[in-house]
This record gives C-alpha cells, structure tokens and sequence, in this order.
C-alpha cells in the first residue's frame, strides 16, 4: 500500500468502511467532519457518497433516519469521537424504539489507550458501551477486516431481524492505517431469504381467519414493506384496517376499508377489541401508540413479526408467526386465495357508523388544533412527504386527519417522541429523492431544537417548506401544569419573527396573520421551492365549538 505525499495511505480502514457501506447502495451520509474522522470522509466524494453537513449531530441522526424511510436502506451517520458521539445520541435512541435502521460510525481512542483517562482530545471513558446502552448493538473493532465484517453484519440484521441502529467504534490507529482487506470483501454478501412464518402456523391462522366474520386487521410499523400484501388480505376479508402512525399508509388511507392511523382513540381501539379474529402485523401495540396501558382484544389474535420477542409482547397470540411481514403476509395471502377459502364476494363491513366515531372523537379531543390541521393538510399536495415532530399539531391532530396514501408518508416518533426530529428529517427525505413534495410541520418550541439545519437545507438547495404553528411555548406541558394545581412554569417561551429569522438564514419567510391566507401560504410556499417557512399562529385557526370531554395526554 502506496502513501502520498503527507504520509497518509491511499487505502485506509475508512475507505473499506465506505467502499463496503456504498457497494450495498448508500449513496449518502450525514454527520460533522472533525478531528479524528477525517479518513471517514476522505474517500466520499470519490465513492460517490453525497456528504451532508448538519449543524447538530442529532439532527444528522435524523436526518439519516429521514433518508432510510425513503430509500429502504440504512441511515449512515459518521461522528467524531467524545460529543460528536454523545449529540447523536437521541437519534441513536429514536431509532432503537421507533425500530429503524442506521449504521452510525465513529473513532475512538487507539487500540491500548482504552481507560487512559490521561486528557487526550474528546476522551471518553467508554463509547462502545455508551452507545451500546441504547442501540441494537455497539461494536469497538481492532482491524480494518473486523470494521468491514460489521457493516456486513448490520445488513444482514436490517434484512433478517428487526431493523434498529448499530454502532462501529474504530479506534484511531487502526482507522488511519492501510487496510489489509481485499476487494472481494467489501463486496455486498448475498442475503438469506426471507422467512415467511411455519406453514402449520400459517394454515391455522387462515382457518381462523377464513371463519371470522368480524375480522380487523392492525399493522404496525413493522409491516411497511407488505402493504400489497396487506391490502390484498383485508380487501379478501373484507376487514377494517387500523394502523400505527409508524404504520400508516400500509394500506391507502382513502382505501374504504382504511380506519387510518387512529388507535390513540377510544373508538378505534373499539373496532381492534371487538373482532372476533385480530391479525396484528408488525406491532408491538405500545402504550405510546395506543395512549392506553393495552389493547384489550376478545377475540382470537394472529400476530405476525420478524422477532420472537415481539409475538406476546403486550398482548398474547392465538397463533403466533414469526417471519418477515411482507414475505408472511404473501404467504397468508395465498392460502387464503387458494381452494375458495373465502369466497371473491365476500362483503366488507360497513364503517360508516365506525368512521363517524373515530372522527368525532378526533374534533373532540382538541378542536381548534384539528380545524387548524384540516387546513394544513387540504393545502398539501396528494403524495407531499410530511415530517412531524412531537407537536400538538401532529400528534393530536395531523396524524389522524392526513391521509398517507403510501407507507412513510408521514415521517414522525410516535414511541421516542422526541422535539427537534420534523426539519432534519424533512432534509433527509429530501436529499433521498426529488418525485414527492417535503414539507415539516412542527411546533414552535420543537422548531427552536433544530432550526439551525434550516442553514444545512439552505446550503444543500433543498425544496422543504416548514410550516411552524405557534402556540406560544409547551402548550400541553402548561396544561399538565395547570391540571396538577401548578402555576405554569418553564413552559411560554418567548418567540423570535421567525419570518425574519427564516430570512436570515437565506430561506424565505412567511408570516400568516389571516385563517384565510393559512393554506394560500402554504401553496405558494411549495410551488415556490427552495426553503421556505410559514408562521402560523394558533390565533389564526377557525374556532370549533363541540365539546371537548376526551383525556388528555399525560407526557
């Protein structure tokens, strides 16, 4: 191995790093450069990997998880060592609950100095087991073959398991030196089929399924990849689908038999309780999603899930298959296809008694948010990807009323809930693909987490619009104050002109003063392009008049 003029190898551990993560299909990472990654981003541009600069390492987490919803593969984000690891930290976390998959890569303290605790740059008294308190797993390896062997690793867990966020510590030595490993080994490894759940457990599940004449399917997360399929089973069954908002749009939402991503709502959850068979795909039915301790189902459950942890978890299956969904539901599909299992003229149950409930429920639970959110989503384009953050506006509102018409239509954390994630991630599906509309929308208070990748969309001339609603501060966390005898504390932040602030930063800014100009502002926003955000004030919304009994959200 040849070394250039500076004494520096042509071929490094970080260039067989890359040369691997970009023979699988990466074509762009999201991190800082600093003083100990350097060999990470030496080989990029001539790999052809776009570099995308964040102005906060947790926003270069989130936005690699924005990319990956749109590409299918991993979000890869390179550190530094010591904070640069430690400011990825909350997107590492989101990405383990939310289940989504990312390859973070960062150096470390070269092999021998491990616990020196002797004040070099960035010491740090144990990353891999930092990271690894939160992630799927965290790797320190001690050669270049060892670093390759792990990026080969995660796609093979990506594939076969439940797809969550790993971590390659390479120690400093070793990221700088030649690497010893040839170019078949970088090359991407064939990957096992996928399974597709026991056939015995399968027939029986059918059986079930075949018999019930109230059936209800909910799909979770995990089920993105199968929405043929699982289109394909409910319109078979004729059965009401409900999913997760990290589910949403695994079946078209304007579908008939689509009762969206609502199972926060009691009149949801009603419909899942009251089948008489529930097939659960790719769902661990959190609390968090349900914004209830569990989903209390009657009847028979048939869960469907990549882990055998999951099958039981929070609620017990009749008949449990463990396979990839996609690969499971075509399975399930084709028994119930076969033989005239269920007749071609099966007639779908009638939701409009069921459709009304969870509406209603939805204007109840927060009125003036809903009526605002009717107006943001009516002024989308049909197939815009929205990005939320843990807003009010999203989580209370938007979630229900957008109709996603395809998976990973609304990028969101509904289990991490986490502030700062919409803008970021909004970048990261942009820079993934230019066919679908980005817009974010997010509170004010979440803005204030991540506004400066406002300078990072600008820099990369993306087309995202942000649409900021302002409700003066942590509106909800001021309500819980208040509901516990508090006098609100902490919670009604002072504002920028964030029109003048978004000017600033070379985007152009909007400021919606008129309920009428809400959604003109919007559309002129995106048919302008570049990066452009709108201020709307919660005094801008239409008043609604219902009642509002419903609880509230306690977080």
């Amino acid at each position: 191995m040849t070394e250039d003029a500076n004494g520096q190898y042509s071929d490094t551990a970080g260039r067989a790093v890359l040369e691997t993560i970009r023979a699988y299909g990466v074509d762009a990472v999201f991190g800082i450069p600093g003083t100990h990654n350097l060999e990470l981003y030496r080989p990029l541009a001539d790999l052809g990997i776009r570099a995308i600069t964040n102005r906060h390492e947790q926003g270069s987490g989130y936005g690699a998880d924005g990319w990956a919803q749109q590409t299918g593969l991993p979000g890869v984000v390179i550190t530094t060592s010591g904070p640069g690891l430690q400011n990825a930290m909350s997107a590492i976390g989101t990405a383990f609950c939310e289940s989504r998959p990312m390859i973070v890569l960062s150096p470390g303290v070269p092999l021998g100095a491990e616990f020196a605790d002797v004040g070099t740059l960035h010491e740090t008294k144990d990353a891999t087991a930092m990271v690894g308190a939160i992630a799927e797993w965290s790797r320190r390896v001690t050669s270049a073959a060892d670093a390759v062997e792990a990026v080969h690793d995660a796609f093979t867990l990506f594939r076969t398991g439940r797809p969550r966020p790993v971590h390659i510590e390479i120690p400093l030595d070793v990221l700088e030196a030649a690497a010893d490993v040839p170019a078949e080994a970088r090359r991407p490894r064939a990957m096992p089929p996928r399974a597709s759940g026991d056939p015995e457990r399968l027939a029986e599940a059918a059986r079930l399924l075949a018999g019930a004449e109230r059936p209800v399917i909910v799909a979770g997360g995990g089920a993105t990849d199968a929405a043929h399929a699982v289109t394909a089973i409910a319109e078979r069954l004729g059965a009401p689908v409900l999913t997760t908002l990290n589910g949403k749009g695994v079946v078209d939402e304007r579908h008939p038999l689509s009762l969206g991503s609502n199972l926060r709502l009691a009149a949801a959850r009603a419909v899942a309780e009251d089948a008489d068979v529930l097939l659960v795909i790719g769902s661990k039915l959190g609390e968090a999603e349900l914004w209830a301790p569990r989903l209390e189902a009657r009847g028979a459950v048939v869960r469907i899930d990549v882990s055998p942890a999951q099958l039981d978890k929070n609620l017990t299956a009749a008949v449990g298959l463990l396979g990839d969904a996609a690969a499971t539901a075509a399975a399930l599909l084709a028994l119930l296809t076969a033989d005239e299992l269920v007749s071609d003229d099966r007639a779908p149950r009638d939701l409009t008694a069921d459709r009304a409930a969870i509406e209603a429920e939805t204007r109840d639970t927060a009125p003036e948010t809903v009526a605002l959110a009717e107006i943001i989503a009516d002024a989308l384009p049909a197939d815009a990807i929205v990005a939320g953050d843990s807003s009010q506006i999203v989580y209370m509102a938007l979630g229900s009323v957008l109709r996603s018409p395809r998976p990973h239509g609304l990028l969101y954390t509904p289990t991490y809930a986490t502030l700062g994630y919409g803008l970021p991630a909004a970048i990261g599906a942009r820079v993934a693909q230019t066919e679908h509309p980005v817009v974010t929308v997010i509170g004010d208070g979440a803005l204030m987490f991540c506004v400066n990748e406002l300078m990072t969309a600008v820099e990369q001339r993306l087309d995202v619009t942000v649409v900021c609603v302002d409700n003066g501060g942590y509106a909800e966390i001021r309500q819980n104050e208040v509901d516990r005898g508090m006098a609100p504390i902490g919670v009604d932040l002072v504002q920028p002109d964030w029109a003048a602030l978004a000017t600033a930063f070379g985007a152009t800014g909007r400021r919606v003063d008129e309920y009428d100009d809400i959604a003109p502002a919007i559309q002129e926003a995106i048919a302008a392009g570049g990066v452009q955000l709108v201020h709307v004030p919660m005094h801008t919304a239409p008043m609604y008049t219902g009642p509002n009994t419903a609880p509230k959200r306690q977080d």
